[in-house]
């Protein structure tokens, strides 16, 4: 539910950023990520695209005038194996 609610932030965030003018792309993606990790939020990706291209994920930005975005993905924490007996 914490995941949701930050995703919804930034959501808002980037409608507001957008706003007030186009970021380079690297600079968007830094801004997003550490809201992110003050928000506590672990294992995630975020991957710079073309504005045209599929993403798996949720688009929760765009930058450098609307001709890329920035996707978000929820990653799996790989779980460790249980240690077997020899």
């Amino acid at each position: 539910m914490k995941v949701l609610g930050t995703v919804a932030v930034l959501m808002f965030a980037s409608v507001l950023s957008y706003a007030e003018g186009s970021k380079p792309c690297e600079e968007l993606k830094a801004d997003i990520a550490k809201k992110l990790d003050a928000k506590g939020v672990k294992d995630y990706t975020l991957e710079i695209m073309l504005k045209d291209k599929d993403a798996d994920g949720k688009v929760i930005g765009s930058c450098e005038n609307g001709t890329k975005k920035i996707v978000y993905s929820k990653t799996t924490a790989t779980a460790k194996a249980p240690a077997g007996k020899p």
